[in-house]
């Protein structure tokens, strides 16, 4: 930015001397105080581009393409950021987000095919018999980098690897688009066509949101910290897109989108789950179950998964009524959504039948392990989603309510080893909730006695082991992550926790990426236990665990709240998994008694746990037959849910109290 002229001290090297004598009137003198005054008048010349905005501004000038859309369609693909080269979750490498599905395993298993989970969760009917997932890719917008590779003559492996090159890989995708829309105009919002191209969308209302999203991001302008420094995009607040582009691209319609819960601007589509009968048996049905909620149930939670796979792999199996189902389905690229079960019926998708009663279920592309990372436009979309089914069904905007599929707990000590833990480590919840306008705040001093977790998720890299499946000791790449390790004592040296749920032969935790019997995650909130020093202690499944928390770069910052604690004289209290109705309540209704088995967990006298919600439902949907009936029982025993371990669980209201966090707070 050029300097005003006020620099005082420059400017009375040239005045005057006393006497007028001084700069004699020679040529040499002239010359050298106009000079001098010329330079100070003029602008200072601007700090030359660097680092990655200089790679934007070189590969835009190369291939013709105004700076502000190729800034713009960076950053909704990756935030500017390259990743060290590591996949995204939908296949995708570098600041452009070039795909290569063919080159990422999609062999490598995880959560959905490892494991016990019944993602139905009723031990009162068979398991379903779960098909094998698809795994060779089939959609064009998975194979980008060839197309790049060919335009650019740089080879595939520079392409994922080499951030310059992967942006001017994506630089000529666009150019490449245009050109073929035969568009001749250089202003930003002649390029609205090629952005739309860009998004991958076989549908006009995804790939119309996807160039929406990037235009309105370049109106508003973005400043990011990335890991080739500082990128700044102006804002172009009278940018006027020519969205009539969009008819030429010849694009289907997308389907039915009349039919779908979903925010209007979100371009949803309706691709329903089979509710039909599949086998001679009356359990032989699939793949939801009808309800009327919220009327008959509450929908008190939305629960956040991954596929472990591409997108069609998903809509393959939701389609297969001997499968399981979910409400949603979002894709990495270009953050499209298909929608499957209404809202108001119940999917099988947490493998907790207390949770799908009270839920909705949201996949979306990727792996936990095998792929490190989430497409902006994937989070934004799926932010607008919550943010739309949290205000329809007044669920709260918070890490009780909302929640991973790795926060639902298993419904009996049995169950609770082969639970899923998707999304995984590498989800931006800070980035997510921020997004949903409800971002993790600061309240109370230093000696609260409840903290949240938070900390700076680019930053926080905690080593662990065993992304790649078939190498389970391998450390994981150095990634960015919402998760932070508890040790048994304020020691890094010292062991991990305990996890006798997960780990019924006593052994401890580890640094698996698929155990989080020793972590927290970024949103979720704890009851302080100890201090010392830099180290701060939370109650975590019946013991204290340790983080290191210093005041120069905190993971758990204070908050207040309530937290519940065992009623004076109880030496443990039982904790459950569901909240489901006493006996009495079960008479006259035709429903057998589903009895309530206690965890492997117990709250132990003198510790403290956060409350999440203080009245879940008690209640349990029997729905056993496609024809029904279908039973709602309604019970009188209170429970409260609060937050024991990386999981929700449950206490009956009889056996706790509830306190201020701040009274007795270490």
């Amino acid at each position: 930015m050029a300097q005003p002229l006020t620099n005082r001290g420059t400017m009375s090297a040239f005045r005057r001397p006393p006497g007028g004598r001084g700069l004699a009137a020679g040529s040499t003198a002239a010359v050298l105080l106009a000079a001098s005054l010329a330079a100070l008048a003029a602008p200072a010349a601007a700090d030359p581009v660097t680092g990655r905005q200089a790679e934007y501004a070189a590969a835009a000038a190369e291939f013709g393409i105004p700076e502000s859309i190729l800034l713009g369609v960076s950053y909704l693909e990756s935030r500017w950021q390259d990743h060290a080269g590591d996949p995204s979750t939908g296949a995708g490498f570098g600041p452009m987000h070039l795909t290569d599905a063919l080159a990422v395993a999609t062999e490598d298993g995880t959560h959905h095919d490892d494991g016990t989970e019944d993602p139905r969760g009723d031990d009162s009917r068979p398991a379903p018999e779960l098909a094998p997932m698809p795994d060779a890719p089939t959609e064009a917008s998975l194979q980008t980098l060839d197309t790049a590779a060919a335009l650019t003559g740089v080879d595939e492996q520079t392409l994922r690897t080499d951030p310059a090159q992967n942006i001017r890989g994506g630089a000529a995708l666009l150019a490449e688009h245009q050109r073929v829309l035969g568009v001749d105009g250089d202003a930003p919002g002649d390029w609205y066509g090629a952005v739309a191209r860009y998004s991958g969308a076989a549908d006009l209302g995804t790939a119309g949101r996807f160039a929406d999203d990037v235009f309105a991001t370049i109106r508003s302008g973005a400043v990011e910290s990335t890991d080739g420094g500082e990128v700044t995009l102006a804002a172009d607040p009278d940018l006027a897109p020519a969205a009539g582009q969009l008819e030429a691209l010849g694009l289907r319609p997308t389907k039915d989108g009349t039919r779908t819960d979903c925010p209007r601007s979100l371009g949803c589509e309706w691709i329903p789950a089979p509710y039909e009968q599949y086998g001679p048996a009356p359990n032989q049905y699939g793949n939801h179950d009808k309800a009327d909620r919220p009327n008959d149930l509450d929908i008190q939670y939305i629960v956040i998964h991954d596929i472990e796979g591409y997108y069609h792999t998903a809509i393959d199996m939701v389609q297969d009524p001997t499968y399981v189902s979910w409400q949603y389905t979002m894709r990495s690229t270009d953050g499209h959504t298909a929608q499957h079960v209404k809202p108001t019926d119940v999917a099988w998708q947490a493998g907790n039948w207390y949770v799908n009663s009270h839920s909705i279920g949201i996949e979306h592309e990727g792996f936990a392990a095998n792929g490190a990372w989430y497409t902006e436009s994937l989070y934004r979309t799926s932010a607008r989603l919550v943010g739309y089914l949290a205000d329809r069904y007044d669920i709260p905007l918070d890490r009780a309510h909302i929640i991973g599929h790795d926060n639902v707990p298993g419904i009996s000590p049995a169950k609770v080893p082969g639970m899923h833990w998707d999304p995984g480590p590498y989800w931006d919840w800070s980035h997510y909730f921020d997004l949903l306008g409800a971002p993790f705040r600061s309240f109370g001093g230093k000696h609260s006695g409840m903290v949240t977790i938070d900390p700076d998720f680019t930053a926080n890299r905690p080593a662990m082991i065993g992304c790649d499946s078939k190498q389970p000791a391998l450390p994981c790449p150095d990634r960015a992550s919402s998760t932070v390790f508890l040790y048994s004592e304020p020691s890094f040296d010292a062991p991990l926790l305990y996890d006798r749920g997960m780990r019924p032969d006593g052994s401890r935790a580890t640094r698996q990426v698929s155990d989080h019997g020793s972590r927290v995650a970024t949103g979720q909130q704890y009851a302080v236990a100890d201090r010392q020093g830099d180290w701060l202690a939370i109650w975590y499944l019946g013991q204290k665990g340790w983080m290191y928390n210093p005041a120069s770069n905190p993971v758990a910052t204070p908050t207040l709240g309530l937290v519940v604690t065992p009623k004076r004289g109880e030496v443990n209290v039982p904790v459950y998994g569901r909240a489901l109705p006493e006996a009495a309540a079960y008479e006259g209704t035709g429903v057998p008694y589903q009895e309530l088995t206690p965890l492997p967990y117990v709250l132990n006298a003198g510790e403290r746990y956060t409350l999440g919600d203080f009245s879940p439902q008690t209640e349990y949907y029997w729905a056993q037959t496609l024809a029904g009936p279908n039973v709602v029982v309604d019970g009188d025993t209170r429970y409260y849910q609060i937050q024991l371990g990386h999981r929700i669980m449950f206490v009956k209201a009889e056996d706790v109290n509830i306190l201020p966090s701040f009274l007795g707070a270490p």
